[in-house]
């Protein structure tokens, strides 16, 4: 049996029950094969791919706080500290119902090869709860946010954790979190990302993802004859991601017909409103029924009654932006059909392994999330920058940086797939580049 089988088989027998941390591990290792098999010598005397997939710390704790009746509850909360070869753990926090030790560590494993591809010096790690601030109060979101950070303060700082948002996790949430962790450390120091402008936080930063996305798809593109302005664009979500990649998307001269949420889609055929979603989401923090009833030239259609996704409408890219495993097979077939060019993922996953290969069998242009989505936490690293200098750059300095950091990536997946002869798995290629430089960096630092 081949390292990479041993080790996948390992990663199963000893992760039991948790099949999104096996589907990223299997993702990232089928895509090294070439890479491994060329080293497998020297990687499997040093349990290289063993120490890869092995988080080095796992942080489980509860979280008990008041709701608003006098009720206690109690939250679990998660930290994983996977990989800190080229710099200090840096990943999101989720809260999120769905929310489990699998998908953190699935999360958290992607974050290593994501933040490597950056080229900035960020390790993987990934946190959160099974905490849900839908239908909160202010009050009661503070009060699971401090209990969440009297726990976790013990394990973050500057320079060994610096967790940032996530599904869940907004500005509003972060702010908690630092004024919490700044009481009980006495330290005001750039520990979490996402910050308000006010204490610390970057600019450009709520655009990030979403902006990132774009500036690679548009690369993408480009490298390959094809132009973004003129082209059809279908997006997933109505979250901070998708809100910022449609916004992008129609600056570039694309035009975006779809958004989502967990219950329905909407389809704009005369574009979607940016300025009316921001309204319903950010705002109303409501339902895109609410965007339909307010936009004549919207339609609205219900996930569970009609079994339909924003999939089914015929677009030249295709950008999922909510979840994992969004985009299965059939989705994949049904784009094909429409005469789909590209596919970029914004969110984590959220594509299947069986459309992914389906995408890619069939000519499409597929960047996976680990380097599409990787402006987010780009800027993150770039806000930490700020913060170390005691500095606050303007909006077009840091987006400046941010274009060329995507720009970077696309460059570098693309080089090293061409390398290892996968000319146009860009798949393989962000893995490839990701991984040669963290398993260099745990080389050199020996066996720990």
């Amino acid at each position: 049996m081949s390292y990479v089988d041993e080790v996948y088989d390992l990663v199963v027998a000893k992760n039991p029950a948790q099949p999104e941390f096996h589907q990223a591990v299997k993702e990232v290792l089928e895509s090294l094969r070439v890479v491994i098999e060329a080293n497998e010598e020297a990687y499997r005397k040093d349990a290289l791919l063993e120490r890869l997939v092995t988080p080095e710390r796992q942080i489980l704790f509860r979280v008990p706080w008041v709701d608003d009746k006098g009720q206690v509850q109690v939250n679990n909360g998660f930290r994983v500290q996977f990989n800190s070869a080229i710099g200090p753990y840096k990943g999101g926090l989720r809260l999120h119902p769905s929310v489990n030790l699998g998908i953190i560590k699935f999360l958290g494993f992607e974050q290593i090869f994501k933040n490597s591809l950056t080229g900035l010096p960020i390790g993987g790690g990934k946190g959160g709860s099974d905490f849900d601030p839908k239908g909160k109060s202010d009050r009661e979101v503070m009060a699971f946010c401090q209990s969440f950070i009297t726990e976790l303060y013990k394990y973050i700082g500057a320079d060994t954790d610096v967790p940032a948002g996530d599904i869940g996790t907004g500005a509003r949430e972060i702010g908690y979190m630092y004024g919490q962790y700044k009481r009980l450390t006495g330290l005001y120091e750039g520990v979490l990302t996402g910050k308000g402008l006010t204490y610390g936080g970057s600019l450009a930063r709520t655009e990030a993802t979403g902006y990132g996305l774009l500036y690679l798809t548009e690369e993408m593109l480009k490298c390959n004859g094809k132009d973004i302005a003129g082209k059809t664009v279908v997006v997933s979500g109505s979250g901070n991601v998708a809100i910022y990649a449609v916004q992008k998307a129609q600056q570039l001269g694309a035009k975006v017909v779809t958004v989502s949420d967990s219950t329905g889609w909407v389809y704009d055929p005369e574009g979607i409103d940016v300025a009316l979603l921001k309204e319903v989401k950010e705002v109303k923090r409501a339902r895109l029924t609410e965007y339909a009833a307010a936009r004549p030239s919207a339609q609205y259609h219900d996930k569970a009654s009609e079994g339909t996704n924003q999939w089914i409408i015929k677009c030249d890219v295709a950008l999922p932006c909510a979840t994992q495993n969004e985009l299965n097979l059939e989705d994949a077939k049904t784009l094909v059909a429409n005469g789909v060019m590209a596919v970029a993922e914004g969110a984590n996953m959220p594509t299947t392994l069986e459309a992914t290969k389906y995408l890619q069998e069939n000519g499409v242009l597929f960047c996976p999330g680990k380097a599409a989505n990787a402006g987010g936490v780009a800027t993150s690293a770039l806000e930490m920058s700020q913060n170390s200098e005691r500095l606050s750059w303007t909006f077009e300095e840091v987006d400046s940086k941010l274009k060329n950091i995507m720009v970077n990536i696309f460059h570098n997946l693309d080089a090293a797939a061409k390398k290892y002869g996968l000319d146009g798995d860009y798949v393989a290629g962000a893995n490839i580049a990701g991984f040669l430089k963290v398993a260099e960096a745990m080389t050199a630092q020996g066996i720990v």
